[in-house]
């Protein structure tokens, strides 16, 4: 039997929050976005206090997550820490720094965005 990959968006949200809790992160967010993209299902948001902290915050999530049998697609921001996106598929992983999470705002971005929008009619084209 194979999980429906909405549980296993929920289940992975819930392990990477549990662990961001652990390590201290802060103002950690969950935002349910599948029915807004098709990029992914779900966005974890939190803030690090420092560029060390971003970058443990995310290391340890990742740890974590393979240790529980998920995969990691792509990482990130690592150059630099002030941003790092963690790409595990079924949920995004945004570990900022304050300054920058302020100035980005993805929170408000994926809430305000119509409902009434489907996702094809946010999508750009170039003529």
């Amino acid at each position: 039997m194979t999980v429906p990959s909405a549980n296993l968006a929920t289940n992975l949200a819930k392990l990477v929050t549990e662990v961001l809790e652990d390590r201290k992160g802060e103002n950690i967010v969950t935002l349910e976005v599948g029915h807004l993209t098709t990029v992914t299902e779900g966005m974890v948001i939190v803030s690090g206090t420092s560029t060390r902290h971003v970058k443990s915050l995310s290391d340890y999530a990742i740890v974590a997550a393979k240790e529980a049998g998920y995969e990691v697609a792509a990482v990130e921001g690592r150059d630099t820490n002030e941003w790092v996106l963690v790409d595990f598929g079924h949920i995004l992983l945004h570990v900022m720094q304050k300054d920058v999470r302020e100035f980005y705002d993805l929170e408000r971005l994926w809430t305000e965005l119509p409902s009434d929008v489907a996702p094809s009619e946010t999508e750009s084209t170039v003529e």
